[in-house]
């Protein structure tokens, strides 16, 4: 048996830690905004739409240039704000200062020529150095694949080096600003890992579920496990192991696969049916003479609103109600939630491994690796963990939509 601790305190502790910039929204929810520049065509469009509306990347070339900031919501783990600027905007036409972002990320096209993106990249990088120099600054050196991997490494050093000379000609002081390079494009998983990177550093709560993964991998004698986003297959968190590139994939690919025959697939048990309430005659108040005919009355063994519905948990309270009417208000009952799972054997060759998909939320899935003989073996251990670790990350997410209002 597992131990988890417990999370009252970690609850406590994470409520009295602050926001990064949150902005409320029409909805009322304080969102984490993040700042999404390059020039025209640089691939900032492709990017969130192959992210977070799941466009296959060969359509993205029919995508029409952005012509005015357009601002898109995402919730997950947190309340997300994204804005998807044109190639032309300025820190004076963006409409509102740098200080109500979390993170800029700018997009440079690895075969452009690069002193006017540069340029642009260093003007906002001044300006949040000035107005908000707490922002996260993160440049994505996007379609790499159209380039063979020596010259794609060779201009991707390049970018970094000509940014960093820029900033040091300005001014020796902007290089305490911490910028972050990324290599990526939408044709593989180099752009999920990446902006998974940047969504790592406005979680508040990472450690937390940080935590509960290293407590689920050492009970359950997982490898490594990640925590998704379903949608976007975003890792919100993992444990403590180092993260291979190789595996990464792997989830990221069965969780692809997931979502595409999920639509095809439907649990008898987890249909309307199922989750909706369904009265239950009153008890008749106890004697002799009732005591014995329920016993001998064969209507009482097949009426299915009783037979069908072992350990059901009432929702009204009897101490409610006057004494008149308690024997006459019929009893409604509601059923659990619905958490489903799916397991694939990666290779049968002895001891064989077993990736693991369980939902937690509305939102996130945890994938683990696990040996098959362990999951075989043990699999009800396995899901007494999973119970629990969803359980913490409920929790988690409970204090997070409390904290911004939600």
């Amino acid at each position: 048996m597992s131990a988890y601790p417990s999370y009252a305190a970690t609850s406590s502790l994470l409520a009295q830690r602050p926001a990064l910039n949150p902005t409320k929204s029409s909805s009322s929810v304080s969102r984490t905004r993040i700042l999404l520049l390059g020039l025209r065509r640089s691939g900032k469009s492709s990017i969130h739409q192959v992210l977070f509306n799941n466009l296959p990347p060969k359509e993205c070339f029919f995508l029409d240039a952005t012509m005015r900031v357009v601002k898109h919501t995402y919730d997950t783990i947190i309340p997300l704000e994204i804005w998807d600027c044109p190639g032309n905007v300025t820190v004076e036409t963006l409409g509102a200062p740098l200080s109500h972002f979390s993170t800029l990320i700018f997009v440079i096209d690895i075969r452009d020529l690069y002193n006017q993106p540069i340029s642009k990249l260093v003007e906002f990088i001044m300006a949040a150095y000035h107005q908000n120099p707490n922002i996260n600054l993160e440049v994505f050196v996007h379609k790499a694949e159209k380039l063979h991997e020596d010259d794609k490494i060779e201009n991707f050093r390049q970018i970094n080096e000509r940014v960093g000379d820029r900033l040091l000609d300005e001014n020796p002081e902007y290089e305490q600003m911490a910028l972050n390079f990324h290599l990526t494009s939408i044709y593989d998983h180099t752009l999920h890992e990446a902006f998974s990177h940047v969504l790592h550093k406005l979680i508040d709560s990472l450690p937390y579920l940080e935590d509960l993964l290293n407590v689920f991998c050492a009970n359950s004698q997982s490898p490594k496990a990640f925590l998704f986003d379903a949608q976007s297959r975003l890792y919100v968190a993992t444990d403590a192991s180092p993260v291979d590139s190789a595996t990464h994939n792997l989830c990221c690919d069965n969780l692809a696969m997931l979502n595409s025959f999920r639509p095809l697939y439907r649990s008898v048990s987890a249909s309307a049916q199922r989750h909706r309430r369904r009265p239950i005659p009153p008890t008749p108040p106890p004697s002799a003479s009732s005591s014995s005919s329920l016993s001998t009355d064969p209507q009482s063994t097949t009426d299915d609103s009783v037979a069908t519905t072992p350990k059901a948990t009432s929702i009204y309270h009897p101490e409610q109600d006057s004494s008149e009417n308690r024997n006459n208000k019929p009893h409604t009952v509601e059923k659990g939630l619905f958490y489903p799972s799916a397991a694939i054997s990666l290779h049968a060759s002895p001891p064989g491994t077993t990736l693991s998909c369980h939902v937690i939320t509305e939102h996130l899935v945890l994938i683990a690796l696990l040996p098959t003989p362990v999951f075989e073996g043990r699999r009800g251990l396995i899901e007494y963990n999973v119970v629990f670790f969803r359980e913490g990350v409920q929790e988690i997410g409970a204090v997070e939509r409390e904290a911004r209002g939600g």
